[in-house]
């Protein structure tokens, strides 16, 4: 390098230090976070400002907070000032480390196994994030605040919680003794704008023309069921799926946290509670279901099946509530049968085996099968169609399937979304409604 070149970095180093201030290390910016953070708490009038509008109460304490980082002379720069500022606002304010990854649109979970290690998921790819909590303390303080605000608790008597957030976005935490490391926190998020079918075809996550079926089956008022695994898409589907509901229809959804985000105006949206300190006024999905019965619901929306309420959706199903929707955790089709077969034997051990069966066969119509892929992408996977029985087996027929094929050179998994060629049994019901299935449907090949 030459000496004119080198004389100028220099001089150019020394600008930025003058303008700026001289940069610190991390150790001695949460040092100064700390000591502003609480020097600030201790500040706050709470009666004073508990009728303060937000937006004028973080205008006075980002003015307090300049004026202090100002005037204690901190070293920090005019870029890391501003920053400190909105931490702590966010820490005073807000859901403190939380609130740039909530804001983030791009992401759509974020995992914290213990305050020095957050994990966040992009288009379908975890990465750890560089955000961290000051201690297990910190990280409790914010845990509690979410919980708090939906009439929730969580102590070591109750170490497990479920919540939502106040966008809907779902929300658990489970803290020591049973989390070693730390409180463990999980957040799906849901965005401010509803996913629509057109979205969804649109990511490749389905066909128009398997869409449309869908969306026909619901308004034909088919009793349908979305399996999946964890993550794979059930409640956007869900969703998607009941914006097909006719509006003049009474709708009763029951959910352990309300995420579903319905659009018709005549919505019944029904919660479960947990049980209070002595163990008493637990409120759960079965007695929600019990209850909805008699409120007169054109459809029951139950968010998911995964216990005793499997027998009084179903027997809802099979005495004239049709057009129910739910999910359930499987991974294929016939798991979501097995497991219904289980959750309903475990709550009625009395019943035969075929009998069961038999309930499932005349409550069901479709099941719809979701699945993230390997490369993080969500699709459908099969629409299947619930025929009967013969002899003592539930009979099925897939109507519309996704064939994986191959792996592309940037790792996306490439395959065709196919008609099988069945024709579905619940072809003339639509038909009856109006929707016409026209013979090419069922031959019809996508490739994606």
């Amino acid at each position: 390098m030459s000496s004119s070149k080198l004389i100028d970095r220099v001089k150019s180093a020394q600008l930025k230090q003058r303008i700026f201030g001289p940069a610190t290390d991390t150790q001695e910016y949460e040092r100064i976070k700390r000591r502003l953070h609480r020097e600030l708490l201790e500040d706050i009038d709470y009666k004073q400002v508990a009728g303060t509008p937000r937006d004028e109460l973080a205008g006075r304490l980002r003015e307090q907070l300049s004026y202090e980082i100002e005037k204690q002379a901190t070293g920090l720069s005019k870029t890391e000032g501003a920053r400190l500022v909105e931490e702590i606002l966010d820490d005073i304010l807000g859901l403190g480390p939380l609130e740039p990854l909530l804001k983030d649109a791009s992401i759509s979970d974020i995992m914290i196994n213990g305050p020095g290690s957050v994990w966040i998921e992009r288009a379908g790819r975890l990465q750890k994030s560089d955000v961290r909590f000051h201690d297990n303390r910190h990280l409790m303080q914010v845990i509690e605040r979410i919980v708090s605000a939906v009439g929730r608790r969580v102590d070591e008597t109750s170490p497990m919680v479920d919540a939502r957030l106040a966008d809907g976005s779902r929300f658990n935490a489970i803290i020591p003794p049973l989390a070693l490391d730390g409180p463990a926190v999980s957040i799906r998020k849901f965005g401010t704008k509803a996913i629509t079918s057109d979205d969804l075809v649109a990511f490749g996550a389905c066909p128009r023309q398997v869409m449309e079926v869908l969306r026909g089956c619901v308004k034909s008022k088919l009793n349908m069921i979305i399996s999946g695994g964890t993550g794979s898409g059930k409640t956007t589907m869900l969703n998607v799926l009941s914006s097909a509901i006719p509006d003049g229809e009474r709708i009763v959804t029951i959910e352990d946290s309300a995420e579903l985000q319905l659009q018709q105006s005549h919505v019944v949206r029904l919660e479960t509670r947990p049980p209070n300190l002595e163990g008493r006024g637990e409120v759960t999905q079965r007695d929600l279901v019990k209850n909805c019965l008699r409120m007169r619901p054109d459809r029951i929306i139950l968010g998911e099946i995964r216990g005793a309420e499997a027998i009084d959706m179903l027997a809802a199903m099979n005495t004239g509530h049709e057009g129910s929707l739910a999910t359930v955790h499987a991974n294929t089709t016939r798991d979501a049968l097995a497991r219904f077969e289980t959750m309903i034997g475990m709550g009625m051990p009395n019943l035969s085996d075929k009998n069961i069966r038999e309930m499932i066969a005349r409550a069901l119509d479709v099941v719809i099968q979701l699945d993230r892929l390997a490369d993080g992408s969500r699709r459908l996977l099969a629409v299947t169609e619930v025929c009967g029985m013969e002899g003592s087996v539930i009979t099925t027929q897939d109507i519309f399937v996704f064939e994986q094929r191959t792996v592309d050179e940037n790792g996306k998994i490439r395959g065709a979304f196919k008609a099988t060629g069945v024709h579905p049994k619940f072809a003339q019901r639509l038909r009856r409604n109006g929707i016409a299935l026209p013979p090419e449907l069922f031959r019809f090949e996508q490739e994606v």
